[in-house]
Formats: C-alpha cells, sequence, structure tokens
C-alpha cells in the first residue's frame, strides 16, 4: 500500500546500526529517503555536509535509497514529499520511551503519517553514534561499529 517510507536522523555518525535499518527498509519499500536533520539546536560533531556525505557514500549500491536533508519537523518534510511513513529504529528498551513520545507527537501533528519501528539485528541493538564518538575519543578500534572511512573521518575530526 505504501511504496514510499523516510528514515530521519542526525546519523553523526553513520553506524552500522543506522545501516541495517536502512536495508531492512530498503527491503520492505520500493523507496527510502534517509533524511538528515538540520538541528541548529544540537551540536554536532560533522557538519550537514559531512553526514549527507558519509551517508550516500555508505547507502552507495542501495538504488531505492535517497539521502537528503531536511530542516524542522519531520511532519512537514513527510508531507511536501507526500509520504506517510516514518522509519525509526529502537536499540533498546531505554529508546522506547523516547521514541513513543515522538511518534506520539508526529501524529498529533497529522493522524496521517505513521511510525513504523524497525529493530536492528542483535548484533548492532547496542551501537549509538554518542558511544561510538565516546570511544573514538579514547582511541578504540571502531572497525565493527562504522564503516573504515566514517572512522578515519571521525578519528581526524577527535584529534582536533
Amino acid at each position: 500500500m505504501y511504496s514510499k517510507a523516510i528514515y530521519p536522523g542526525s546519523f553523526d555518525p553513520v553506524t552500522y546500526g543506522h545501516l541495517d535499518i536502512i536495508k531492512r527498509a530498503a527491503r520492505i519499500f520500493d523507496k527510502v529517503y534517509v533524511a538528515v536533520a538540520i538541528n541548529t539546536r544540537k551540536q554536532a560533531l560533522f557538519s550537514t555536509k559531512e553526514r549527507l556525505e558519509m551517508l550516500k557514500k555508505a547507502t552507495k549500491g542501495l538504488n531505492n535509497v535517497i539521502v537528503e536533508t531536511f530542516d524542522g519537523l519531520v511532519i512537514d518534510y513527510a508531507k511536501n514529499k507526500n509520504i506517510r511513513i516514518l522509519i525509526r529504529g529502537l536499540r533498546v528498551i531505554s529508546d522506547f520511551e523516547y521514541e513513543l513520545q515522538m511518534a506520539l507527537t508526529n501524529r498529533r501533528l497529522d493522524n496521517d503519517i505513521e511510525t513504523l519501528f524497525l529493530m536492528p539485528s542483535e548484533g548492532h541493538s547496542f551501537v549509538s553514534a554518542g558511544l561510538i564518538k565516546e570511544a573514538g575519543k579514547l582511541g578504540a578500534d571502531l572497525s565493527t561499529f562504522v564503516p573504515d572511512f566514517v572512522e578515519k573521518k571521525l578519528k581526524e575530526k577527535l584529534k582536533k
């Protein structure tokens, strides 16, 4: 019934957990918009342009995935694209409360837009961008959490 969906997020940086959700969504929907949020209230490590470039490189080969940015409410972005499904990833139980609040708020803003929760495979269920940044600051090997080009950019950025 629905051929398009949006997977919004900050992706600061993109992780294998994000990519797992993107690949799962790409198997379900004809077209998946990975929407990088431009959030001026949140201090991102990577610029919007850098996050966009990393996601495009990470999703190369997924022909039905489109990577774009959006500013403002994801509901407005969805309306502009005529999309009624938002994809959100649920890793651990602590994600549920925040994601439920967001889903209910979005539903109140537009009752025609649904939120679909996808869980990453268990190997990625504990991975968060914040955890990756912290481990990177401490010099950890991040190769099992992020693509090699992301690890390289992350370590360069953390040296500054």
